[in-house]
């Protein structure tokens, strides 16, 4: 071969190379790069090419999809959308996705590696590909409950409620709410939607999910962490012999008294007598005796200081460490810096009823293959002890005597016995704007089982500025969805 053809051929041969390393650097390297980069096309199609499985609540979908026009065959519906937004989340075809709508995709598109065999023999067989399903620990009737009770209430608010033996999500609700159908699609439309519920148009925010995001003070609920610190650390043992609080109390390296809510029978109450009239100076006086390091260590056992994932993440709540007596006194009354999603104060309550064990929170129950297999089951798990089976049972019948004496009588349930703790938390710069109002509770049963704990927090213009408002305002929605949970175990 002659020096030009020699030259050619190896120029050629270069070529050839060059091209077999690039095919296999796009086919190996960065075919995931590729496959998921957000202006692919194909990718999109595909994923919009078949339904989506289902997110089912007590064996029926809330969740279903409508054919569409162009490159996209389906959609994703919703029903009763804004009650359930705050479990589902939202899948679009322009926005992406989030909450179980994210985090189980795999699942509900079909693609999860578990379907790899299943959907190896569709293709085989030329059936098309079909999604999974999410099947929710939630109760229709208690999330029903929830969500219509914040609706009548008409401020901004949340509800959660767990079952205490299992940790089981039974109800999750935030108000204002939204319509994930209105956001599901790709045209002018839902572009506008999406615009709509964005907090820079929306001061109501109702894309937040308040019952998992948001912290607020909880205000005197707390007392229920404090109290069981008290009992758990030895400080009191008794609920019902007097603790060592004068009135006045002054704060300790302060000049400043902490006040009560009203002319209180405060003075070296019992802590059964100071959480049913939700007494400030006794529990700010065991916070500031107990100091910061064990009241950390009690908040700490009932969740506080940690993100939980229920799977959808929740934000940390928190109780701060370093802090002086004065500033322990007022964080073990829910003020200071403590602040509380209400799935942590839930969780509280929820400790309390079943007997000092804390479950971890899930709202996900199983995963099913579209033949309704089940490949993936929730087992419930212990979070920790964070009170004694002993002091469990003291702070039940302190919390008993808040709802059958106290500011928690709006939650009485006739023929079942109901524990429960009002609060409301001071709000704005010097306490300048409307004050949240809580309740946490939970519903035991003749048999000794508690099926349900609930929190509830309402942020209202109506609320008042003392302990009565968490009694007015939410205790009445948390009975609600304690008697939607206890009509279906009947």
């Amino acid at each position: 071969m002659n020096k030009p053809l020699r030259r050619i051929a190896i120029f050629c041969g270069l070529l050839v190379l060059t091209l077999l390393i690039r095919d296999n650097w796009l086919q190996y390297v960065k075919a995931d790069e590729l496959r998921t980069d957000e202006h692919n096309r194909r990718v999109a199609i595909e994923r919009y090419a078949s339904p989506r499985g289902d997110i089912i609540v007590g064996g029926d979908p809330i969740t279903g999809h409508a054919t569409t026009s162009g490159d996209f065959k389906y959609k994703r519906t919703y029903k009763d959308g804004p009650m359930w937004a705050p479990v589902t989340g939202f899948v679009s075809q322009a926005f992406g996705a989030n909450q179980l709508e994210s985090i189980e995709d795999g699942i509900l598109t079909g693609n999860d590696d578990r379907l790899f065999f299943r959907n190896t023999l569709d293709m085989l067989t030329g059936k098309n590909k079909e999604g999974g399903n999410v099947v929710t620990t939630l109760s229709a009737a208690a999330q029903k409950a929830a969500y219509n009770g914040l609706k009548r209430q008409g401020g901004k608010g949340a509800v959660v409620a767990l079952e205490p033996s299992t940790g089981k999500i039974l109800a999750l609700a935030s108000y204002p709410s939204y319509d994930p159908s209105t956001i599901a699609g790709d045209d002018a439309s839902d572009a506008e939607a999406w615009k709509k519920l964005q907090k820079k148009n929306n001061p109501d925010d109702p894309m937040l999910n308040r019952a998992l995001r948001e912290v607020y003070p909880p205000g005197s609920t707390f007392k229920v962490v404090t109290a069981a610190a008290a009992l758990e650390h030895g400080l009191y043992t008794d609920p019902d012999a007097k603790t060592d609080t004068p009135l006045p109390w002054v704060m300790p390296g302060t000049t400043t008294e902490l006040k009560n809510d009203g002319n209180l029978p405060c003075k070296n109450a019992t802590l059964r007598e100071a959480l049913r009239v939700s007494c400030n100076t006794v529990f700010g006086k065991i916070g500031a005796d107990l100091g910061n390091d064990k009241m950390l260590e009690t908040a700490k056992e009932f969740g506080f200081t940690e993100e939980q994932f229920t799977p959808i993440r929740s934000s940390a709540s928190v109780f701060s460490d370093d802090m002086n007596k004065s500033q322990t006194a007022l964080s073990s009354i829910g003020q200071f810096n403590t602040a509380a999603t209400p799935l942590q104060m839930a969780m509280v309550a929820s400790a309390v009823a079943n007997n000092g064990t804390l479950m971890k929170p899930y709202m996900v129950d199983e995963l099913q293959a579209p033949s309704l297999d089940v490949i993936e089951k929730t087992d419930p798990e212990e979070m920790s002890k964070p009170l004694s089976p002993d002091n469990a049972q003291k702070l039940q019948s302190m919390m008993e005597t808040v709802v059958e004496k106290g500011t928690g009588t709006n939650a009485k349930i006739d023929g079942v016995t109901v524990g429960g703790k009002t609060g409301t938390a001071q709000h704005g710069v010097e306490n300048s704007e409307n004050p949240y109002a809580w309740f946490i509770s939970y519903a035991k049963l003749d048999d000794g089982s508690s099926p349900v704990a609930v929190a509830v927090v309402i942020e209202d213009d109506n609320a008042v500025r003392d302990d009565i408002s968490g009694g007015g305002l939410a205790a009445p929605i948390a009975k609600q969805v304690m008697e939607a949970v206890v009509g279906n175990r009947e």
